[in-house]
């Protein structure tokens, strides 16, 4: 219980602190081209951001399942 409380926390965590940078990007570019125009300097158009992806997530094995991993890889090196 206590680590998916944890888990849930740190993603929704993330998530505002991606949201965060985002804004902060966005108030960056505006002042930028705010101070290029003032100079006289046409304003500069930044790339699209990329959109952010799911990470897939990892498989946890059981402890046999590893065992036999390191069993075959062993075996395999062994033959070389």
């Amino acid at each position: 219980m206590k680590e998916f409380l944890q888990r849930l926390l740190q993603g929704r965590y993330v998530g505002l602190l991606e949201g965060e940078v985002a804004r902060l990007r966005a108030e960056n570019r505006a002042l930028t081209n705010s101070l290029l125009g003032t100079a006289g300097f046409p304003p500069v158009e930044y790339p699209e951001m990329a959109k952010p992806q799911a990470v897939p997530r990892l498989r946890r094995r059981s402890w046999h399942q590893i065992q036999a991993w390191k069993e075959a890889e062993a075996g395999s090196n062994e033959t070389k």
